[in-house]
């Protein structure tokens, strides 16, 4: 994992205790505001309760609180059950389906899956 080391937001510069997760790496297909979502996500460890927030905070505010994701199990074989994004909790659900072995579906507030 390569977590910056600069200090995250609000924390007094030199407090070594807390680091921010740099950008996702994340291409989406154009006009995804009027759409579904569709792109690609690299993430950069397998901890999802670390990577997830970031992806979060990375997507139009738009489309609403992303409220769950569905995730492959053979990609998070250690996923949590939830994950703290900034405001709300979001329920992780694990699928066995070989289709969705390398996908995150992502369910939001006002747009739907």
């Amino acid at each position: 994992m390569n977590a910056s080391t600069e200090p995250a937001e609000g924390t007094a510069p030199g407090d070594g205790h807390c680091y921010r997760m740099p950008s996702p790496r994340l291409r989406l297909t154009p006009d995804a505001s009027h759409g579904p979502l569709d792109g690609a996500w690299w993430p950069r460890c397998g901890a999802l309760e670390l990577e997830l927030p970031v992806l979060v905070g990375s997507l139009d505010p738009g489309i609403g609180t992303i409220t769950r994701v569905t995730v492959g199990t053979a990609a998070w074989p250690d996923a949590p059950r939830e994950v703290m994004a900034p405001g709300h909790v979001i329920e992780v659900v694990l699928t066995d389906s070989a289709a969705e072995a390398h996908a995150i579906t992502v369910d939001c507030g006002t747009v739907g899956r």
